[in-house]
């Protein structure tokens, strides 16, 4: 050994200190040889020694994941990189699982799969490397959802709230305002406690930068993490991305502190694991999905959970979104999907082309975890308000056949367009949960029925600055606890008549 080292420093020309640190010693080493690649899918030999699910290095510095493995050959998928693989080429298994950095140093950065940054700064200092693959939660360390998670769109709140440590699926057409409904959503965290983590998986380089822009514009980014896949990577990169953003927002639950993971979409997820899996060539199922398609959902979504005192408390809330063909809820990736969650939101292309927007048919949404979650305020204004939106859409339906209707009729038809007109919503215009609350009491008391319909939008675009000028304490009140002892609730009232009668409606008179 010391005859070895000697002539290493004399064939290097090196000073006699320099290789004091060297060890020199036999290692063993998995070395392989790839037989075939295409598609980004590898076919190795020489192996033997790999892991299901185990992290492969090429000679060129690609990434690849074991999917597949047997004696005589490990089937993996690409995770970066493979320009310059071709047979023949080494690989080298590394005994590891694929991890990704977790920890606050990746608040406010775009990342791929693997943690390596595609914002063009230093790679994330994370504070450990965490695996993609963890198990779920187990049922003693989960309690019940209780605390809401307010998506600042009425509609939401309202009539299909949300709850922290919750999973509701977002569904609907292509291009039907679900990504504008996940978007909005973060950014009505700007002011929270809550962390988002964004997976984009199969989108266009054009709507990933739209996501980001409009989260850096209205909302809080360094409170976000955007875990990125786009159409042009490869099929093994969109695949781990869920997975990953999952693993970085499980961090801040199981820190104590609570997280929304938006899945963006989880049906090109699917898309995109049926083509690696008919290059595996694995059996294909219905559709020619393989036969674990729903596994890799559930394994998935159930990590979302609400954690027990003795866990933290953290909770970790998930947002799927899930594209259908022709309205189809029936297919076999949207079935799937919801018999996952804890509920779905539906958003109808009829509603959309009409310019409803958000585009929630709340006759098809449903979420279970229910008003156990809203705020008592919320829960309060909205008791009888789908009951009311349901009548009237039934309703409705005759008048446009020409139907003679009675006064008491008109009166509930002239109720639901006013209901219709509060929960259109622009977006990037999330509400605050006082604005919200006051909306959703004008509504029950009928304060805006005598207003013309017209008027309507007027009031909701001047509703937030008149509410902050005339009762700022009680509005205080309100975003700290979300509810109002009845002093307050009274001058929010008086309030309102005040605004309505200021706006020249017939409420004038009543002041």
């Amino acid at each position: 050994m010391k005859s070895l080292r000697r002539g290493l420093k004399e064939w290097l020309g090196t000073a006699p200190g320099a290789l004091d640190q060297l060890e020199v010693g036999a290692r063993i080493e998995h070395v392989g040889r790839v037989l075939r690649v295409g598609d980004g899918v590898a076919s190795i030999a020489g192996l033997p020694g790999a892991r299901l699910n185990e992290l492969l290095r090429f000679e060129d510095g690609s990434t690849g994941l074991a999917l597949h493995v047997d004696e005589n050959l490990v089937e993996c998928m690409l995770l970066r990189g493979g320009a310059d693989i071709v047979a023949g080429t080494r690989v080298h298994g590394t005994g590891e699982v694929a991890r990704v950095p977790v920890g606050p140093g990746l608040l406010g950065r775009v990342l791929d799969p693997l943690g390596n940054p595609l914002d063009g700064g230093d790679p994330p200092e994370g504070e450990r490397h965490e695996p993609v693959e963890r198990p779920a939660p187990g049922i003693l360390d989960r309690d019940l959802i209780s605390e809401p998670l307010m998506t600042g769109v009425t509609v939401i709140d309202a009539m299909i709230p949300l709850g922290r440590g919750q999973r509701e699926l977002l569904i609907g057409d292509r291009k039907t305002g679900k990504t504008a409904l996940a978007v909005d959503t973060v950014i009505n965290q700007r002011d929270s406690d809550v962390i988002c983590v964004y997976a984009v998986i199969g989108q266009k380089a054009s709507t990933i930068e739209q996501i980001i822009d409009a989260v850096r514009a209205h909302g809080a980014i360094e409170r976000c993490i955007f875990v990125v896949a786009e159409a042009s990577a490869l099929p093994g990169a969109q695949w781990l991305a869920p997975y990953a953003a999952c693993t970085v927002a499980e961090y801040f639950r199981d820190k104590g502190r609570h997280a929304l993971l938006v899945l963006d979409d989880l049906s090109k997820h699917a898309i995109v694991y049926r083509e690696i899996s008919l290059l595996l060539r694995r059996p294909p199922g219905r559709e020619a999905y393989p036969g674990d398609i729903f596994y890799i959902h559930s394994r998935l979504l159930e990590r979302a959970a609400k954690l027990s005192a003795a866990r933290g408390g953290g909770s970790l809330t998930a947002l799927p979104i899930a594209e259908t063909q022709a309205g189809n809820l029936t297919a076999y990736i949207p079935t799937n999907l919801i018999s996952i969650t804890d509920g779905q939101i539906y958003f109808e292309p009829k509603l959309f082309y009409e310019g409803q927007k958000p585009a929630v048919n709340v006759g098809l949404s449903v979420s279970r975890v229910g008003a156990k979650t809203q705020a008592p305020i919320i829960r309060d204004a909205a008791s009888r308000l789908k009951l009311d939106y349901a009548q009237f859409l039934e309703l409705e339906v005759f008048t446009r056949f020409g139907a003679v209707v009675d006064e008491r009729t008109k009166a509930r038809i002239e109720h639901g367009r006013r209901i219709r007109a509060v929960l259109a919503q622009p977006q990037y215009r999330p509400r605050p949960i006082g604005e919200e609350a006051a909306l959703l009491l004008a509504v029950k008391e009928g304060k805006l029925d005598p207003l013309p319909l017209g008027d309507v939008e007027k009031f909701k675009a001047k509703l937030g600055d008149w509410l902050a000028r005339m009762c700022p304490d009680a509005m205080a009140r309100l975003a700290a606890a979300g509810e109002l002892e009845p002093d307050d609730q009274q001058a929010l009232l008086s309030s309102l008549d005040a605004f309505i009668a200021q706006l020249g409606g017939p409420a004038a008179a009543e002041v």
